[in-house]
């Protein structure tokens, strides 16, 4: 078995993990999404009371359609959830309603892997975008140049990937602290909300482990390429 096909059968696995922990993240959102929160709170009112609590009383908390599109916009300074999280009083709701408030909170504060996030962005916009037709190009018309430009474009993609992990970790992390502090979760809810965010947090492993062995398995193909 050549390095090439065992590197295609690790991204494979790769892959399919990003569709397990889709899965897993539906699964645990809807599981826990049957459980009301003892405080009796929406997705809004969570929202709303920690956005308050921290000075951010100019973010708005705004309902957005579909399930699990909950975001912060940073150029709005908007605080989107989706109706499921806005309307409901679940533990899935004021886990992912106190998620996006925890980057929010970031924004304020200036924490440095949103920073620095927000400044790859325009970049990896670009490079997402044009990455896919240069690496096939590069592959079909045989130019070495044009397929390690492709590479080197997608190494821009596969960075903005893992500087977002911290940020959501830490948003998570954030998120969890501020509604054991201010009383919106008791100690027997700190289950469920661990496996709504952590199941959430897998997704974004699993894409940037995916895209990461993406990235290896392209150099080893030009650096093969290139002995050949």
């Amino acid at each position: 078995m050549t390095i090439n096909t065992i590197m295609l059968l690790v991204v494979l696995a790769a892959f399919v993990l990003t569709i397990v922990a889709q899965f897993a993240v539906k699964g645990s959102f809807k599981k826990w999404a049957q459980v009301n929160a003892s405080s009796g709170m929406t997705g809004r009112d969570v929202a709303r009371r920690i956005l308050d609590d921290n000075g951010l009383h100019d973010v708005p908390v705004e309902p957005v359609a579909g399930s699990l599109t909950d975001h912060y916009d940073p150029i709005s300074r908007a605080v989107r959830l989706s109706e499921p999280v806005y309307y409901e009083n679940s533990i899935s709701a004021v886990s992912v309603a106190a998620h996006e408030c925890g980057h929010a909170i970031q924004h304020k504060e200036a924490y440095g892997a949103l920073v620095l996030r927000h400044k790859m962005f325009p970049v990896t916009n670009f490079a997402s975008g044009i990455a896919p037709f240069l690496l096939l190009g590069g592959l079909l018309l045989g130019q070495l140049q044009l397929f390690g430009l492709g590479i080197l474009l997608y190494s821009a993609a596969v960075a903005f990937q893992l500087v977002t992990l911290p940020v959501e970790f830490n948003a998570s992390s954030r998120a969890k602290n501020i509604m054991v502090q201010m009383g919106i979760i008791r100690n027997l809810e700190e289950r469920g909300v661990n496996r709504v965010l952590n199941a959430a947090a897998l997704t974004y492993v699993a894409a940037a482990l995916y895209a990461l062995l993406e990235l290896l398995r392209f150099v080893i193909l030009f650096f093969s390429a290139n002995d050949d």
